[in-house]
């Protein structure tokens, strides 16, 4: 066999990283110096590994300085429409690779950071991942960002610089542990603050009625300064921007009102107001009604609304002339027909959950101290809707209840799924089957009115990192076959299926698999002291521990799959090592109990010699986007197993599907429409429909039903409330167990069995390598519709009014 290629030699030859012309190495290799030397101001002999990260970052931000600049006069000039997503979650992961992606630069840095004697792995290792979310909804925000930005949209996220980002995941004895998460602690090369454009956010005080108007007075002012990220569009010289807001107390904080020797006290005090800034809330899928994450949401609003404004009076063609900013000419009810009417066309809602336990439901009270100007205003609105609802519907006292904007009975509180659908143009799920469900149950009274208002995006990821940047590889293989254009249209995937047979394809897809497990097999060895079988099934379900992602329906097979080894320990098994990842909110006690039973089944399974390396459990610890990066392309089956009618959409279930794993799911989110373009057939679909759960519902789970027929059901149960996975602590699962048999809303014994023999297929069509792979291209070639640069094309053309384009602007270095 021929010498394998070093990880460096390989890269040079992979044609999606860009070229590494000679002069454009010397360039870099000059630049980094510069940097290292002078930005950093370091004695060249005692550079640290970050030193050298630092350097590089300063490097590759040059390249984009001069095309953000360029990129924001454009759109000052040209004065197009502009888009604003606004999140409280960006989940960016890190920056570095990114951007030398998008750039084509990364083959030319790695010849450079080559050249200088450095490894390019170990410095990107040295980036802190910004983790300014929790999982799918702020990891989307960011895969918006990057195909806005590569498909030329005037666009800019707007959300919180928060300090600590989502918490670091420390396992202990088996446990979750929290750590904060101090991601700037060595500051942030990508980041740029921008003083200038400082805005003011008022809280609390009180209102004044008088015959002129409505005045909000005695409010607490926080600052809120904005720090800039460049968001680079591929390779089409476009760089957006991510504007972020950090509060700051104003200078004359608490000092104006301060006694003899309150000043110290009034300074310390500074702190209350820059404390909306310090820290994400890390609940997925859950509401906290919280004062404090009140105050984060309309920091994020006000703050955001300022600028969009000052942006919009500033503009080429914004006029700035007095009838344009000054309403007082117009009488109070037509300014305030106007105000609204903007907003309602101005603003588009997506919704992203169905749980009701996820929806926001403001306390009365709480908006009433905080925001009371706002709560009159929401109140006027919630009066007009309601003379709208009850002219078109007269008489039903019921439906008026169901609909309005304010809940009434125990406290009162705010519905603000309500108040976005009637203060938007359009509303919209992200998946097919979410979107129905919406029009169909959760907001079905308002789909009756507004049915037009009502849409589907199926959410999508960028294809720059989630398959160019972290599987080389085969983004190799695949421009091998079909060339380099299927980066910016992923459609251009189902090519593909015309290599399906094809036997050196077949062969070369296997082998990069094969190549991305070892290399993974690699880093699990030295964090988790395991020895993996790399020949085994990568049998992967990585996302945020809930009751609704049923990881407990994962841990029943593998009790169910070890107790079978254990009774036949002769038999030909399929080897497993299967992997659960994913971090549980910290106040959330069922999911801590669900990760402490996979570990405590790992303990198990993984030192019982009768099994040896046919079944091995780990648990990846602190899963966040750095990880999954890794952990994806290495994997050959995704778990997708909630129950039907939970999981709005998810978008792991298409980082896997492009990357080259098969899917075992439920037919639930955007599962439904993976099945579809890869072809029922090429998916293992199992379990209940949302008819069936349904039907289930109507007439009553009963979880001692299943638990008393199925054998090895009740055998998995009885051991995890016996202590046979804690003899130390026989009833350390009693929770989780009393939860199955008792009060389980998502009916995991239900789908138990159907899981179970679904399995059973997984591992036979394991043992046909072949069969296997060509099922793999099937799904790779399915993925196209996945791209968020598809489904930004239809917000902007469904929902914008914008028209995307894959023109490139010039080169800061080209002529004009």
């Amino acid at each position: 066999m021929s010498k394998p290629l070093s990880d460096h030699d390989r890269k040079k030859q992979i044609s999606v990283r860009g070229l590494a012309g000679v002069e454009n190495v010397a360039d870099l290799k000059k630049n980094f110096n510069r940097h290292l030397h002078f930005t950093l101001v370091k004695d060249r002999n005692v550079s640290t590994k970050r030193d050298y990260y630092f350097a590089l970052a300063h490097t590759v931000r040059d390249h984009l300085v001069g095309r953000w600049i360029r990129t924001q006069q454009s759109y000052y000039e040209k004065d197009p429409k502009r888009v604003y997503y606004i999140s409280l979650e960006f989940y960016m992961g890190r920056t570095l690779q990114n951007t030398m992606v998008n750039l084509a630069l990364e083959n030319a840095c790695d010849e450079a950071v080559y050249q200088l004697g450095l490894d390019m792995e170990e410095l990107q290792e040295m980036e802190e991942d910004a983790g300014l979310g929790n999982g799918g909804l702020g990891r989307l925000a960011a895969c918006f960002l990057d195909s806005m930005a590569s498909l030329g949209l005037a666009a800019y996220g707007y959300g919180i610089r928060y300090e600590f980002g989502i918490f670091n995941q420390k396992i202990s004895n088996g446990w979750q542990v929290e750590e904060a998460d101090d991601w700037l602690r060595y500051g942030n090369p990508w980041e740029k603050a921008r003083p200038e454009y400082m805005r003011p956010v008022h809280f609390y005080g009180r209102t004044e009625h008088h015959p002129d108007g409505v005045k909000w007075v005695d409010t607490q002012v926080v600052l809120a300064l904005p720090y800039d990220t460049p968001v680079p569009g591929y390779r089409n010289n476009i760089v957006n921007t991510m504007r972020l807001w950090s509060a700051k107390a104003p200078c004359e904080f608490n000092l104006k009102d301060f006694n003899v020797g309150g000043y110290i006290q009034a300074v310390l005090d500074r702190n209350l107001a820059e404390n909306i800034s310090r820290v994400l809330y890390p609940n997925d899928n859950f509401f906290e009604g919280k004062e404090l994450r009140l105050k984060q949401e309309y920091f994020v609003v006000a703050a955001t609304l300022q600028d969009i404004i000052r942006r919009f009076k500033a503009s080429k063609f914004g006029s700035r002339d007095i009838v344009r900013t000054d309403f007082s000419s117009l009488p109070d009810k037509v300014s305030q027909l106007c105000a609204w009417d903007i907003c309602n066309k101005t603003c588009a809602y997506t919704n992203h959950t169905v749980l009701p336990e996820a929806l926001e439901r403001w306390p009365i009270d709480l908006f009433q101290t905080l925001l009371p100007r706002h709560l009159e205003i929401i109140y006027e609105i919630n009066r007009r809707h309601m003379e709208r609802v009850s002219s078109l519907y007269p008489g039903d006292v019921d439906r008026m209840r169901r609909m309005s904007l304010i809940e009434e009975g125990g406290q009162k509180r705010v519905n603000m799924a309500h108040l976005c659908i009637v203060g938007s143009h359009a509303v919209n799920g992200v998946a097919r089957i979410h979107s129905d469900i919406l029009k169909a149950t959760v907001f079905k009274d308002f789909y009756e009115m507004d049915p037009h208002k009502f849409q589907n995006k199926t959410n999508g990821i960028t294809p720059r990192r989630w398959l160019v940047m972290c599987n080389p590889g085969l983004a190799e293989v695949i421009a091998e076959r079909i060339g380099e254009d299927f980066i910016r249209d992923l459609d251009q995937l189902k090519k593909l299926r015309n290599f399906v047979n094809d036997e050196a394809f077949i062969r070369d897809i296997a082998k990069v698999k094969q190549e991305n497990k070892l290399k993974f097999a690699v880093h699990l060895e030295e964090h988790y002291k395991v020895k993996i079988n790399p020949n085994s099934m990568f049998d992967v379900q990585v996302k945020r521990i809930h009751e609704y992602k049923r990881q407990l329906l994962n841990c029943l097979h593998i009790i169910t799959f070890y107790n079978r080894i254990k009774k036949q320990p002769n038999k030909q098994w399929t080897p497993r090592t299967i992997m659960i990842g994913g971090k549980a909110a910290p106040g959330y006690h069922t999911a801590k109990m669900i990760i402490r039973l996979i570990t405590a089944i790992g303990e198990v399974v993984n030192n019982d010699p009768v099994v040896g390396d046919r079944l091995k459990v780990i648990f990846l610890e602190n899963y966040r986007v750095t990880l999954a990066e890794k952990a994806i392309p290495a994997s050959d089956l995704s778990e997708q197993i909630s129950t039907a009618g939970t999981e709005a959409s998810g978008t792991g279930n298409m980082k896997f599907m492009l990357n080259g794993a098969l899917t075992i799911g439920t037919m639930d989110g955007a599962n439904v429409e993976m099945a579809e373009e890869a072809g029922d057939g090429n998916l293992f679909i199992f379990g209940m429909r949302v008819e069936d759960v349904d039907a289930m519902d109507a007439k009553g789970y009963n979880a001692s039903e299943y638990y008393n027929r199925i054998p090895e059901l009740k055998q998995a149960i009885d051991q995890i409330a016996g202590g046979f996975f804690s003899p130390k602590q026989p009833d350390l699962f009693k929770d989780i167990v009393n939860m199955l048999m008792h009060h389980d809303r998502f009916k995991v014994f239900a789908d138990y069995e159907d899981y179970i023999k679904c399995q059973e297929k997984v591992s036979a069509l394991y043992m046909k390598p072949k069969e296997w792979t060509k099922k793999v291209i099937h799904n790779i070639a399915g993925s196209g519709k996945f791209s968020s640069d598809r489904t930004i094309s239809q917000y902007a053309r469904e929902i914008w009014g914008v028209e995307p384009t894959l023109e490139k602007l010039a080169a800061p270095d080209d002529p004009k």
